[in-house]
């Protein structure tokens, strides 16, 4: 059997389904551009039957991404195959749809209420329509992990007579172990007839901190293609880390004899970053491969072995994956040309319109602090992605605050052509600020989380907050916004969660606070009549 794994990247599909984690067409665009950069086999880029935006994300990424396999997600039925067919059709010969359908006992009686034959009717006729529409066509028995294996064979086998090209197990729910997932493979591709004439894949989910460990096993069992995401991120605990199944692979050349990737590694980092910079999940400090710590040492006794060979405290070099790139800050001096080409090496893909809002926003920074470094810039392109489409925009934000006197914040924000000011106190400046927006946009959220961090270091760094949001209809939203001022990077955290509700909502605006009911006291204090301010 061949011994080059395929890396199937589902960030944009399974990772983005983690609640809080949604993207808009831009990110996703920008995160799909990265991942042909970073050399993966197939980009899952979403479930296009399940909105119009994944339908949309889909067929642009499908239109623009030109190399790896651009696969859009089904279930077996008519309509979601036509519409993953419809949304994977501009990417002509590199179009996959994949379909699944639930196999286990326990999915056929509760949620599907179907027998067994009828799963394997249903199989068989969701790959036939999918292959009337496509060459390529991927099949998933839902659940693989826990259906009962003489019939997850039927299953399989009955898909691969229909034309399916692919055949994944997932282990859906995370409840394999290694051992257990690799004879799975191997009683499958042993048992299925035509089974040597399809690439069979891997599905981990990570509920028991398994899905890496169960995604090697089901490689030793015949797997030649690994699902996995960036950084790990996905439904309930999050899928297969990319970078830690194909690390480990490089790296244990010795066991896993032969295997390899087409990754190229030293993109790596950069792709954690920007996934997690577009869905706005912080990548823990001490996460395999891409963590701050992963390759710092703190024991005097590491700190002496690295100094007198590397390889007795590291089994990796870190510039392998991206690690220690050199960083050349830029001044409020660098012209508009030297912020773009350290935009492109940091793997952003900038329109002339969108480097123009980019660059006045570098400037107003350069203003701040004497260097702009990569993660300053990191920082407001997203901001200006995430904004793209945004509903409110801040014009102007002043706040008084001490601790003798009420803080107070006086907002100013851009409906179309109309401004809208109003000011509320709170219990600190950041909670009055945020109390005039819900004022003036009449869409009031509960804090339900807050994060701040320096962007960079020292005492003139921007600073970031990454909060989320629950508004009335139940949504919890992530924002982030980021600014030299924090309460400032507050308010435009808190206004982008807002915009975001509003845009994934499809809501309307509310009216204007002139014309709306005054607030009840619970959420206001006090109101300070509205005064003109200059910006």
């Amino acid at each position: 059997m061949s011994q080059q794994i395929r890396i199937f990247d589902t960030t944009l599909r399974d990772g983005e389904q983690c609640p809080g984690a949604s993207m808009n067409l831009r990110q996703k665009l920008e995160v799909a551009h990265q991942l042909h950069r970073l050399g993966v086999d197939i980009i899952e880029a979403g479930f296009p039957i399940s909105s119009d935006g994944d339908f949309a994300s889909v067929q642009q990424i499908a239109k623009e991404v030109r190399g790896p396999i651009i696969a859009g997600l089904a279930r077996c039925v008519p309509k979601d195959i036509e519409t993953a067919g419809a949304a994977v059709k501009p990417a002509g010969k590199n179009g996959r749809i994949h379909v699944f359908l639930g196999t286990s006992k326990i999915h056929r009686e509760f949620k599907l209420a179907k027998a067994q034959d009828e799963i394997l009717r249903l199989a068989a006729d969701g790959v036939k329509r999918a292959r009337a529409l496509v060459k390529d066509v991927e099949f998933s028995p839902e659940d693989a992990s826990r259906t009962e294996l003489d019939f997850l064979a039927k299953v399989v086998e009955s898909a691969i007579a229909a034309g399916a090209t692919t055949i994944n197990l997932p282990d859906t729910v995370g409840y394999a172990t290694p051992e257990e997932y690799r004879r799975m493979f191997e009683f499958v591709i042993a048992t299925a007839k035509g089974s040597q004439n399809v690439v069979f894949s891997t599905h981990c989910h990570n509920d028991l901190g398994l899905a890496v460990a169960n995604s090697l096993a089901g490689i030793a069992g015949g797997a030649r293609q690994v699902e996995c995401t960036i950084n790990g991120i996905g439904e309930r605990a999050g899928n297969a880390s990319l970078e830690e199944v194909v690390m480990a692979l490089r790296t244990r050349r010795d066991y896993f004899k032969g295997y390899s990737t087409q990754i190229h590694t030293r993109e790596v980092v950069k792709t954690s970053r920007l996934v997690s910079r577009m869905c706005g999940f912080l990548v823990q400090r001490n996460k395999a491969i891409v963590g701050e710590n992963a390759f710092a040492h703190s024991s005097g006794i590491h700190q002496d072995g690295i100094l007198k060979k590397r390889e007795t405290y590291e089994i990796m070099d870190p510039k392998d994956v991206g690690w220690g790139d050199t960083e050349l800050p830029l001044t409020k001096h660098s012209g508009r040309h030297a912020m773009a080409v350290r935009l492109k090496h940091l793997g952003y893909h900038m329109s002339d319109k969108e480097l123009v809002s980019v660059f006045e926003r570098f400037k107003e920074i350069g203003d701040r602090k004497k260097f702009v470094y990569d993660d300053d810039l990191a920082a407001l392109v997203d901001n200006q992605i995430q904004n793209a489409q945004e509903v409110y925009a801040l014009e102007y934000l002043h706040v008084t605050s001490g601790n003798t006197s009420v803080p107070t914040a006086t907002v100013r924000l851009r409906y179309g052509a109309e401004a809208k000011q109003d000011a509320s106190t709170g219990d600190g400046p950041v909670d009055a600020a945020l109390k005039t927006i819900d004022r003036i946009t009449g869409h009031r959220g509960v804090l339900k989380d807050y994060q701040l961090r320096a962007v960079t270091a020292g005492k003139d760094a921007m600073g970031e907050v990454t909060l989320k949001a629950e508004f009335g209809d139940g949504q919890t939203i992530t924002g982030r916004g980021a600014s030299t001022d924090v309460i400032e990077a507050s308010a435009r955290a808190y206004l982008n969660a807002v915009n975001r509700h509003l845009l994934i909502g499809a809501k309307a605006p509310a009216a204007p606070a002139a014309k709306r009911a005054k607030p009840a006291a619970a959420t206001v204090k006090k109101v300070i009549k509205p005064r003109t301010a200059k910006a």
